[in-house]
């Protein structure tokens, strides 16, 4: 079995959970604050994790009080460090959940979002079926290596999700990626957005168009919506769930998506799985499902029956 390449972030949630957003001047008291472990990269990879998947995680560590963090977190939850560099900072991202449990991003980043080319020398291409890469580490200067790099090595089948600064990608950027075919991976807003369009049907048939390959829109409760071909279109219905806070819900999404997809599920299969998934983060407080969970039991059904964790 090919494994998941997953390229991307960890960082340390700083989680705010306040009545509203505030306005210019207005002193609010936040109901609560807490930290955990997130990053987009990071909360699909514990996905993987849980699930029994087989995988890649590069995600670069750096130091200081925020990095001693993720350290100390990746290396408990059973996930290998391939890239340390403690003389670099690494990032937060203060998570602003409303009582709707709608979050807002402000997002320093750090070394978390770089990357070097070099740090794929000990990987071969052929041993990998499907990569990750989210917008965030495209969107930063070395994201241009990494743009790069995807368009040499062109053997895994590339999910690719944007974000909500998907169109805000530099230069050509935004268009070399979808010139690479990728799954697309979006919620609604995003959909719009990129698509140009004011409906998800159309945008995500234009978006297809364009790259050839499935677009897959979360649409919250709703579940999914996903144009797998130019002539097959359909909505995967949503879990209803009581929504606690939104963070990490489309991470946790397109990661039971990859699991579900290197275990022999069809595509329709694997969103549904997904949905379960994503409804399940969205209940809790966090981004990460506790380990046990029986989704990820599920999740870990594969043609032979159930497999160990790993992380290579």
């Amino acid at each position: 079995m090919k494994k998941i390449l997953v390229i991307g972030s960890t960082c340390v949630d700083i989680i705010l959970k306040l009545d509203h957003l505030p306005v210019t001047g207005e002193d609010l008291h936040p109901k609560s604050q807490s930290m955990a472990l997130g990053g987009c990269a990071c909360n699909a990879a514990h996905v993987l994790l849980y699930s029994g998947s087989e995988f890649t995680f590069l995600s670069p560590v750096g130091g200081g009080i925020y990095g001693d963090l993720v350290k100390e977190a990746l290396t408990a939850h059973g996930f290998s460090i391939p890239v340390y560099l403690p003389e670099k900072e690494n990032g937060c991202c203060y998570c602003l959940v409303e009582a709707s449990g709608e979050r807002t991003f402000l997002s320093l980043h750090g070394v978390e979002y770089t990357f070097r080319k070099e740090w794929m020398e000990p990987y071969r291409m052929e041993d990998y079926s499907m990569a990750y890469l989210c917008g965030l580490e495209v969107e930063e200067p070395t994201g241009e290596a990494l743009v790069e790099y995807f368009e040499e090595e062109r053997g895994p089948k590339l999910f690719f999700a944007p974000g909500p600064r998907g169109t805000r990608l530099p230069g050509e950027r935004l268009n070399r990626i979808l010139a690479l075919s990728p799954v697309l991976h979006i919620n609604e807003q995003e959909a719009l957005e990129l698509g140009g369009r004011d409906c998800v049907a159309d945008a995500a048939a234009a978006l297809y168009q364009i790259t050839g390959s499935p677009v897959i829109v979360t649409l919250g409760e709703r579940g999914a919506y996903c144009r797998e071909s130019a002539e097959h279109a359909y909505v995967v219905p949503g879990i209803p769930s009581r929504v606690v806070d939104t963070i990490g819900a489309g991470d946790s999404h397109i990661g039971a998506i990859l699991a579900g997809l290197q275990k022999g599920s069809s595509l329709r299969d694997a969103i549904a799985a997904a949905n379960q998934v994503a409804a399940a983060v969205v209940s809790q407080e966090g981004a990460i499902l506790p380990k046990d969970s029986v989704l990820f039991r599920n999740l870990r059904l594969t043609k032979e029956g159930l497999r160990e964790n790993t992380n290579p």
